[in-house]
């Protein structure tokens, strides 16, 4: 990752040339440099919330090849199927409002520690489960502890992240996603051949184990500089930004000017917005605009055909002939290690040298012509029952995911953070969970049916939906490379929106940096 002032040109077009300006003046990368080394792990571990998420939806992809599992719970018909993965993202609607007000009132860490308590718990509800409500139960409960993580887990990512960094680490933040589900999918994998229970009660108990990983190294993760200035702790978020920005200096540019413009824009908004509620998401259509696109992202996340794959991937297989266990855990492994390359290396990567428009319209146009093909190998495939033509629906689905974690698993929660004021940032990441949470119960409820009714030609809905899909992101998804966390604003509002919290930046960090240069230029003033 680009790291300082190595590549100004890079620097500049990750965080714009006035922010790039205060960066430090350091060749090295940001591995070689302690401070940024400490930062970026202490991000992975929050960012292993996404992959607790990921967990879920390979290991119920995995369960459902596991004969013993079929069995113990009397081979549970698609509309049971539905409801088992149905109520999982049940649970997190139901929390991802009350998550995002914690996240404001008492902070993005606050919520976290409550989620990897009650997922460690409920962990191990679903691997002890004696029947199928317990399991149900135990899945709504879990779904209802992932919202504590998966709200405010972005956003710390986000408000923590060295500027030049941002918006590759956030990108990365959905990616770990397929880490967490090639964990299950290898896990089912590896335990199919136990005979008896223990081969779906150890990956249901393992569903703990990410969560408390993060939570024995939780403690050493800081809380949000932004919601600190916002809450009137600002020397608390200036000693955060100079530790982990700038290494303890506290006189550095840098954090002069993230400091002052965390102010100026707190400050501006809290003037517009004296209390902040989910109605302001609806009063100036620059919000509206924002709402609209954090819907169309979470929404279709689920409906641009991912839905299927994602959690009725045996069913899927067993249209084209593909029904031995062993042979769909198999596809279902390696489906996912593919996943995290992809979306790690032609995704997340991309984001500040392609930009986040150009990323989605790329994957939704790739996501369109591959279910087209695919859509089209599988009618072919039931009519002539040549394996060839099956094989082939499987080398698509691997195409097909190659576009879609071009954009669709980095920017997810990458794109609605970024868009969003501070604000507004909970809550609009709240409506882009809540989209996504409700994409996925209907499809939860919808897929199982559908195809056990329509076959392979429920696919044609998709192909319908991914091209109207790529003209409303043509139409209404802006650019966002290029700028800081808080001057995104002008892309909405307008030039004027960030000109005067931009001029105001600038000229704190130039009188900040004069202040430096005339009290190491003073006689008898210590050389550093």
């Amino acid at each position: 990752m680009g790291l300082f002032k190595r590549n100004k040109t890079e620097a500049e077009t990750a965080v714009g040339p006035a922010l790039a300006a205060v960066l430090p003046d350091d060749p090295r990368p940001f591995y070689k440099v302690r401070h940024l080394l400490l930062l970026n792990l202490m991000l992975l571990v929050v960012s292993l919330s996404s992959a607790t998420i990921g967990f879920d939806g390979a290991m119920m992809n995995g369960l459902q090849t596991v004969a013993q599992w079929r069995d113990y719970f009397g081979r549970p018909s698609p509309s049971i199927l539905g409801v088992m993965n149905a109520i999982y993202p049940i649970g997190k609607l139901m929390a991802v409002f009350p998550a995002s007000w914690m996240a404001d009132k008492y902070g993005r860490r606050a919520p976290m520690i409550a989620g990897f308590v009650m997922l460690i718990i409920g962990a191990g509800l679903q691997g002890g489960s004696v029947h199928i409500a317990m399991f149900i139960i135990s899945r709504w409960f879990l779904g209802f502890a992932t919202a504590f993580l998966a709200q405010p887990a972005p956003i710390l990512v986000t408000e923590l992240a060295f500027p030049t960094h941002r918006g590759k680490i956030t990108a990365c933040y959905q990616t770990f996603f397929f880490f967490g589900a090639i964990l299950a999918a290898w896990s089912t994998y590896g335990t199919l051949r136990i005979p008896s229970t223990w081969s779906w009660r150890i990956p249901s108990l393992l569903q703990g184990a990410i969560p408390a990983f993060q939570f024995a190294l939780f403690w050493f993760v800081p809380e949000s500089p932004r919601w600190l200035v916002a809450n009137g702790r600002t020397e608390d978020a200036r000693a955060i930004l100079a530790k982990w920005h700038a290494g303890g200096d506290e006189g550095s540019p840098l954090v002069a000017y993230e400091v002052a413009q965390i102010e100026e824009t707190v400050k501006i908004e809290t003037e517009v917005l004296s209390e902040t509620s989910y109605m302001d998401l609806l009063r100036t259509p620059a919000n509206r605009r924002r709402a609209f696109i954090a819907v169309i992202v979470g929404f279709f996340a689920q409906w641009n055909g991912a839905g299927v794959i994602s959690y009725y991937l045996a069913l899927v297989l067993n249209t084209i002939g593909i029904t031995e266990s062993r042979d769909q855990a198999l596809i279902n492994g390696l489906l996912q290690v593919f996943n995290l390359l992809a979306a790690i290396f032609a995704g997340a990567m991309m984001v500040d040298r392609l930009g986040r428009r150009t990323l989605f319209l790329v994957s939704t146009a790739g996501m369109f012509f591959s279910y087209v093909i695919w859509t089209a190998l599988t009618g072919v495939f039931t009519t002539t029952l040549n394996q060839n033509m099956g094989n082939a629906v499987v080398a698509f689905i691997f195409i097909y995911y190659f576009f879609y974690d071009i954009a669709w698993s980095p920017l997810l929660l990458a794109y609605p953070v970024e868009i969003f004021q501070y604000t507004l940032r909970a809550r609009g990441v709240s409506v882009t969970y809540a989209a996504t949470f409700i994409g996925l119960i209907i499809g939860q409820f919808s897929n199982p049916l559908a195809m056990a009714g329509l076959g392979w030609k429920y696919y044609i809905v998709f192909c319908c939906i991914l091209a109207c899909l790529f003209v409303l992101i043509w139409f209404t998804f802006p650019e966002t490379k290029g700028r800081s966390l808080e001057e995104i604003a002008e892309i909405f509002e307008g030039p004027s929106a960030g000109k005067k919290a931009a001029d105001d930046e600038e000229a704190a960090a130039k009188a900040k940096a004069r202040d430096i240069e005339e009290v190491e230029d003073a006689p008898g003033a210590q050389k550093a």
